[in-house]
């Protein structure tokens, strides 16, 4: 197996932004040449996301001069309105259906992909965290107040920052000496945020909070793929308040009255009267944080690979069919 990485911007907040050293070998090459890669028949099968410019596009032509399967780690539930995406959207249908396989991490990404006509095989690997640290203990829970929710994430529009600022003040709990919203990322919405923090210290912010909030909203370039806070604050058996702009819930990880609660994006109110209850019941945060501990095993790194397998199984490039990997 060979990882050849493109490009390096991260759009999951919380980090210090540093890169982080990978336990395993990998190429970093120009998009341009990706193509030389992908058509050197040295592989059994061509594996690619959807960034990039260039990339995608690359890896689909040179596993077809390779003659070897294509399948598509496929990223998005919806396609971007921006002027600029208009002119990609064509594009990218035609990599949905000319893949030999669709991987998607998601329920909510596969009916997209079959909507955008998928031909071949769609299987799903879910989105997965490193469990064993964010399960582990923390040994520093950080507690402002003895009722903490959380935000973890950029510090930016399509986040939902404002929606979340103007939730708090609208549910009484801004002028409670016993209620604490945290902020913790950076961004240009930084403001009153604790700033970046390493994934030890974010672990810290998880330990020491009740509920963590995902308010993201629909904007014309985004819509949140998933949200990999929700699964590391799972870990931490903390439950989350998520927006339906939000993978996590439309994927169903965050089932509402299970894993947590679901909200309309971009609308206050709802997000208030959410946040007032869980403040108001603990037995709810206890019920919904213990679901959520139990719901996101499944969404593990083992199972993210045996979704790839499955992926390339459903090609004939699996290990078991050509162990000559």
């Amino acid at each position: 197996m060979v990882f050849a990485l493109i490009g390096g911007d991260v759009r999951h907040g919380g980090g210090d932004g540093r890169e982080t050293a990978l336990p395993f070998d990998v190429l970093r090459p120009a998009q341009h040449e990706v193509y030389g890669l992908a058509a050197s028949g040295r592989y059994r099968a061509v594996i690619a996301g959807l960034s990039g410019r260039l990339a995608p596009a690359a890896a689909w032509a040179g596993a077809r001069r390779a003659r070897v399967p294509f399948v598509l780690w496929a990223t998005m539930w919806a396609h971007p309105r921006t002027a600029a995406h208009a002119l990609t959207f064509l594009p990218v249908r035609a990599l949905y259906r000319d893949a030999d396989a669709i991987v998607t991490y998601g329920p909510h990404v596969s009916a997209y992909v079959r909507r955008a006509g998928a031909r071949g095989p769609v299987v799903e690997a879910p989105q997965s965290v490193d469990d064993a640290f964010w399960a582990g203990a923390a040994p520093a829970p950080v507690r402002r107040a003895p009722f903490q929710a959380l935000f973890v994430g950029r510090m930016e529009a399509e986040k939902g920052v404002d929606v979340l600022l103007h939730a708090w003040r609208a549910s009484g709990l801004q002028a409670s000496p016993g209620a604490a919203l945290v902020l913790v990322g950076d961004g240009p919405l930084r403001g009153r945020a604790e700033g970046p923090r390493g994934p030890a210290e974010v672990r810290n912010f998880y330990a020491g909070s009740d509920v963590v909030v995902l308010p993201s909203v629909f904007t014309r370039a985004f819509r949140e793929p998933w949200g990999l806070v929700v699964n590391e604050a799972f870990d931490q058996g903390v439950p989350v308040i998520a927006t339906d702009a939000v993978g996590a819930a439309a994927g169903g990880l965050v089932a509402h009255e299970r894993t947590g609660l679901v909200v309309p994006a971009g609308a206050p109110g709802p997000l208030a009267a959410a946040l007032r209850r869980v403040h108001d019941d603990p037995g709810l945060r206890r019920r919904l944080g213990a679901a959520a501990r139990e719901a996101v095993r499944a969404y593990s790194h083992d199972a993210w690979a045996d979704g790839m397998s499955r992926g390339l199984a459903a090609v004939g490039a699996s290990r078991t069919r050509n162990p000559g990997c």
